[in-house]
């Protein structure tokens, strides 16, 4: 039986951030242009390598600094590597940071269809699925008003509705499940046991091993 097709490959990538040393603009303003002495390097990751396949599901766990969320921005398209390459097959919903990709002076209705847009999305498509988010979300008494009222669980259970149902190929989840009360994590753990049972990829990052 051959084995499924490769949807992410990571190929020998690093991650390197700037770390400048001076504590005030007015010290940078005074070191700008001199030696590297006033900056280290750090690497949030260095020399990683792996291949995701359609159908499978990555459990990312580690201590807070050891790279997890680097390797799932990376993954998700949202930086790029200082060194070595992403390779991506079909389309990727990432759900990283609370509230990233929503413009807060948007309602929730405008943030659905901006957001699936930007997933690639027609917006007779999104208007076909877009009750269908709503409910899932369950924020349709304020679907109308702007997200920068809203709570961090309505923020997620947003962002997580739209992920869902634009039928991405890979799903990249960083740990703003924790975010929502328990009743919907279980039924986004629901929406996620259907994902994998359709052959999509997942990759999802936690420090809960119970919920890996």
């Amino acid at each position: 039986m051959s084995e499924s097709p490769v949807l992410v490959s990571v190929r020998d990538v690093s991650k390197r951030f700037v770390i400048h040393k001076e504590k005030s603009l007015k010290e940078r303003l005074v070191n700008f242009g001199r030696s590297r002495q006033h900056r280290d390097d750090f690497y949030a990751l260095r020399n990683v390598s792996l291949d995701i396949r359609a159908g499978t599901t990555v459990g990312l766990v580690g201590h807070n600094g050891s790279g997890k969320s680097t390797l799932l921005k990376l993954i998700g398209g949202i930086v790029e590597p200082s060194s070595g390459e992403i390779l991506r097959r079909g389309r990727i919903a990432a759900l990283l940071e609370l509230g990233a990709g929503f413009h807060p002076d948007l309602t929730g209705r405008e943030n659905v269809f901006l957001n699936a847009s930007v997933l690639g999305i027609s917006r007779s498509d999104t208007s076909r699925l877009f009750d269908e988010i709503v409910e899932f979300a369950g924020v349709a008494d304020f679907i109308d008003t702007q997200v920068k009222f809203y709570s961090s669980g309505m923020y997620v259970r947003l962002a997580f509705s739209i992920a869902v149902h634009v039928d991405p190929d890979i799903l990249v989840i960083d740990e703003v499940l924790a975010v929502g009360d328990e009743p919907f994590q279980r039924k986004c753990l629901d929406r996620i046991r259907a994902f994998q049972n359709a052959g999509k990829a997942i990759v999802l990052v936690s420090h809960s091993m119970s919920q890996v």
